[in-house]
């Protein structure tokens, strides 16, 4: 099969919380400039523009159509479907209502190259991440499911795991087994075999090998989501799902709904700068820094003051905030919200959430 677009697929439903107070429900982390003076979700799709790509297919929570418009109107990368969830059921389900846009959308059916790409996530390298697609497509034109393995430099317990099997065409291997968020000493010896990659969660198949994948391994979701998309509401590029017929979807990720399943499923290891900025300390780490190691940006200039500080991350999109004399510290504010603590342990920003919702 001749694969004549690639149509990209974000996915834009998630709430990043763990970026609290800057991320919140009604402003998650993909709306905002955290690494750059654009916004996560004009990076992602500005990864994906020009000749080769389609205009993108974006999968979002409903409250945030207006600023999910906005903001690829801004990037020039106005989509050609905002598919509406009514609620949020996971990967599989959301790739699902694309797959289905896709197909209907598409003169030859379900024959487009499907790139589904999170929207908060970055690649620093985007050369290399457009080699690994072109590496991909003979693969994904025979119908095969292609994930991208991240090259990993640390022994990760946060992520998910691929092992790379046999070499099936130079660039592209069979995934040999794909391994859950593991605990440490397991993570460093698949670290050391050098033949194990992080699962970033970018994916890159047919819609139409996408489909019968569901309908093979999970059809439950297909059927939900086939009927959610025959009902839906359509007005302009807004496609609202039918709520019924989607809350009967079961809530799985495509890895556990379908990569794990299929037979015929490959990986691109590829090394492209990414990280899934899923922390401060995250950001932290791929931030311009200044010569005592301080990250620091505010929204206005001089609204970020350190003396004698070293080794800290700090952000505000408002108040000043000033350091005298501190080190290894995060320290966020945002509206009448500020976060400090030590680095190293922002992951524990889902413990104040917690708190913070059984005090609400």
């Amino acid at each position: 099969m001749t694969v004549r677009k690639i149509v990209p697929v974000i996915l834009s439903g998630g709430s990043g919380t763990r970026l609290w107070p800057m991320s919140r429900p009604e402003m998650p982390k993909q709306m905002l400039a955290l690494t750059a003076d654009e916004t996560m979700l004009q990076l992602t799709a500005g990864r994906a523009l020009g000749e080769r790509y389609a205009a993108p297919i974006v999968v979002a929570n409903a409250r945030h159509a207006e600023l999910v418009e906005q903001q690829l109107a801004e990037a020039g990368a106005a989509p050609q479907a905002l598919i509406l969830e009514p609620a949020g059921r996971n990967t599989a389900p959301a790739i699902a209502l694309a797959a289905l846009a896709a197909k209907a959308a598409s003169a030859g059916g379900g024959g487009d190259a499907l790139l589904v790409m999170p929207s908060d996530h970055v690649i620093g390298d985007v050369a290399a991440f457009h080699a690994a697609i072109e590496a991909a497509m003979p693969l994904v034109a025979q119908g095969w499911l292609v994930t991208f393995g991240i090259a990993p430099d640390a022994p990760e317990t946060g992520y998910g795991w691929i092992q790379i099997g046999d070499e099936l065409q130079p660039g592209i291997n069979r995934v040999a087994r794909f391994v859950e968020k593991p605990p440490l000493d397991k993570a460093r010896s698949m670290l050391a075999s050098g033949d194990h990659a992080w699962n970033g969660g970018i994916f890159l198949f047919l819609a139409d090998a996408y489909l019968e994948a569901l309908a093979q391994f999970h059809p439950g979701i297909l059927v939900a989501t086939r009927e959610a998309m025959d009902k839906a509401r359509i007005e302009g590029t807004r496609v609202y799902p039918d709520a019924a017929a989607f809350a009967a979807s079961p809530d799985d990720s495509i890895d556990y709904a379908v990569m794990e399943k299929a037979d015929r499923v490959a990986v691109v290891p590829v090394a492209m700068g990414w990280n899934d900025v899923g922390s401060w300390d995250a950001l932290h780490a791929i931030s311009d820094r200044d010569a005592s190691g301080n990250a620091h940006r505010s929204d206005k200039d001089g609204h970020v003051l350190a003396i004698d500080t070293q080794n800290c991350f700090v952000r505000s999109d408002g108040i000043r905030v000033s350091l005298v004399g501190v080190e290894d510290l995060i320290v966020v504010a945002s509206g009448n919200d500020v976060l400090i603590m030590p680095r190293g342990r922002s992951q524990e920003v889902k413990k104040l959430i917690e708190a913070m919702k059984a005090k609400a």
